[in-house]
């Protein structure tokens, strides 16, 4: 069974940002069905961390809930990670989410990136604001990322999205069967003895 983590920075409810994330998700199963792999999906709202995020920015722990939110994100096999655009780069909300992490978290994590907006000319932001950010933090990102603008949601122009996620899953779906994320091994989890550190016998 796959895990994947759908990070929706979305700030209204309902939004285009999860309606995104939520085709993304249904397309990457369907693509993952198709070559005999069960898929399951742990859907994060940021919105509903919003004051947990400030809180973790002061004082460095991250409160019970969002830390149990955190591990489901970097426990995960792969990541679905969308944003609303604004001012030409992702959210601040989004941004911080990630900036909570620690360090190598998201290592080796295969990543579909999507974004929604009000125009299109906010498109390239997934280029040169998302799609670095994920590369520093050293995530596997697929090749095609989905943008997609207010139109884009019109009948008229509706295949046009539909053929944009479907790609883009289809080789986030080859990325997850290919090579599975290696998980990195928990430090905590072989404690060194205490009369060791004294350096006690």
């Amino acid at each position: 069974m796959t895990r994947i983590a759908i990070v929706s920075a979305g700030l209204s409810q309902p939004s285009s940002t999860r309606l995104l994330a939520d085709r993304l998700a249904a397309a990457t199963g369907a693509a993952l069905s198709g070559s005999g792999t069960e898929a399951t999906f742990d859907v994060v709202e940021v919105r509903e961390h919003a004051r947990d995020l400030a809180d973790n920015l002061l004082t460095g722990f991250a409160p019970a809930g969002l830390r149990t939110t955190l591990e489901t994100v970097t426990g995960a096999d792969g990541l679905i990670a969308v944003t609303p655009i604004f001012n030409a780069s992702y959210s601040g909300l989004f941004k911080t989410f990630f900036d909570v992490l620690e360090p190598d978290a998201l290592a080796g994590m295969p990543v579909l990136l999507g974004a929604t907006g009000g125009s299109a000319r906010h498109s390239l932001a997934l280029e040169h604001a998302l799609r670095p950010m994920f590369s520093y933090l050293r995530a596997v990102v697929t090749p095609t990322a989905v943008y997609a603008a207010s139109e884009d949601w019109a009948s008229a122009t509706a295949q046009g999205l539909s053929s944009r996620i479907n790609r883009a899953a289809a080789e986030f779906a080859a990325q997850l069967t290919e090579t599975p994320r290696p998980h990195a091994a928990d430090p905590y989890d072989d404690p060194v003895p205490f009369a060791q550190l004294l350096g006690t016998h």
